[in-house]
């Protein structure tokens, strides 16, 4: 979740809301408060919901069972999920900010030397949520800790990370990167910065059970399966939040969201699609906002490289591709707003380059598996995926059986299906998504 506090900014005062105003506030959260969220959804949000809310609290009814492995910036896995609990609960030096991809937070200063191998940081006056100050052997510290996704990437281009003085940092690579603040600030949970006495004193578990950052939001409780609930932090470095509780409510069911919604439990749903997104737009007193992210989701033969697998034929696969209608699920699900790019690469990058439109042609998918010699079709055993976006699975899987590849739809809490992904545990299909 990007910019907590940038977004509190909005919320309307209590004579804002004498005034009517909350329509205009409202509307300010739906298009600021989703830098940081899983893509390929649709938002609901009450309009009556800041006004519903006069002891400072907000509710946010989140898409997916929440997982304490997000509140550790050190295990921060190569998708946005985990960026939800990292803005709210934690600082970087630098970090992607509305209207400023790169940031000066906790840094502020950053200087390249002329040569491109070193990176050097001025840290700002800022404490964590136990009071202690923020150095630079914390950043050193996060740095080295850090053991998510692109780990190994990062890290060898790293010659050596120093701390001249506490608030002084340099990191000095081994030839000249320009991605280099790119993959520390955005891409991974490196340059999110942790207190190295408190992680060493209660160590990564007792971490994970009792979180301490320096971001805007402090720990207070975390219910599995329920609810994460945050406190504002009133030493926090930029502004203290205007909201005083910050809850992620736990409510993975789609029509569960909505129900909570309508009936204003919830402040915010994100990821309502399909025929509920439409009951949204009919909703008097509920705003349906399209959020259009730089994320893509894809189909990934798992057993492609098995030379006993029917994946290993190459008209196999072009035989699932043609086989799949884009358009129709683009429009039943997301109504339309989705993009489709044709690649895993997102349409708005910088050098993006446009495959040719993907064809829906269901006989030509049909001949192919004809010419493979399965001609009636095959068991394609399980089609493993991410249970908030099971009915986007569930699409794939009756376009699939329609042409005679017929798989077993595998939905799963989104933590366990990372962690299954990540260590190669599944074959045949997944749903992937980055």
């Amino acid at each position: 979740m990007a910019s907590m506090s940038r977004y509190h900014d909005r919320l309307p005062s209590s004579s804002d809301r004498q005034r009517g105003e909350q329509g205009y506030a409202i509307a300010e959260i739906t298009r600021r408060n989703m830098m940081g969220v899983a893509a390929l959804g649709l938002l609901g949000s009450s309009s009556s919901a800041i006004s519903a809310t006069p002891k400072g609290q907000f509710i946010w009814g989140t898409h997916i069972s929440l997982a304490p492995t997000w509140f550790d910036p050190a295990e921060t896995s190569g998708l946005v999920t985990p960026f939800m609990m990292l803005y709210a609960l934690h600082d970087g030096l630098l970090k992607p900010m509305p209207g400023n991809p790169m940031d000066l937070c906790l840094a502020t200063s950053h200087r390249v030397s002329a040569d491109g191998l070193s990176h050097e940081f001025v840290l700002r006056d800022a404490t964590f949520h136990n009071g202690e100050k923020v150095t630079a052997t914390d950043v050193k510290f996060s740095f080295e800790r850090y053991r998510g996704n692109a780990m190994r990437f990062i890290k060898d281009k790293v010659a050596a990370v120093e701390t001249p003085d506490p608030e002084r940092i340099i990191f000095r690579l081994h030839k000249p990167w320009p991605d280099f603040l790119m993959y520390y600030t955005s891409f991974t949970g490196a340059g999110w910065i942790v207190p190295k006495a408190y992680v060493e004193s209660v160590g990564d578990d007792g971490f994970k059970k009792a979180p301490i950052g320096a971001g805007p939001y402090k720990f207070v409780s975390f219910n599995p399966g329920i609810e994460l609930v945050l406190n504002a932090y009133d030493g926090y470095w930029r502004k203290i939040p205007t909201v005083k509780k910050l809850i992620f409510r736990v409510l993975p069911d789609e029509t569960t969201r909505l129900a909570a919604l309508k009936r204003g439990e919830i402040d915010v749903a994100y990821s309502i699609r399909g025929e509920l997104a439409e009951e949204i737009r009919r909703s008097p007193g509920l705003e349906l906002k399209p959020l259009v992210l730089n994320a893509t989701q894809w189909v990934y033969f798992a057993d492609q490289w098995d030379p006993k697998s029917p994946w290993y034929d190459v008209r196999v696969r072009r035989a699932a591709r043609l086989a799949l209608d884009y358009s129709s699920i683009n429009r039943a699900l997301t109504l339309g707003h989705s993009l489709i790019t044709g690649s895993v690469v997102p349409k708005s990058f910088e050098f993006y380059w446009q495959p040719p439109k993907p064809v829906y042609d269901p006989a030509r998918a049909r001949a192919l598996l004809a010419e493979s010699g399965l001609s009636g079709g095959f068991d394609a055993g399980d089609y493993y995926c991410d249970s908030s976006y099971a009915n986007l699975g569930e699409a794939v899987v009756n376009n699939l059986r329609e042409v005679g590849i017929r798989v077993k739809l595998r939905p799963m809490e989104r933590a366990a299906f990372i962690n299954g992904y990540t260590e190669k545990k599944y074959r045949n299909l997944i749903q992937g998504g980055s």
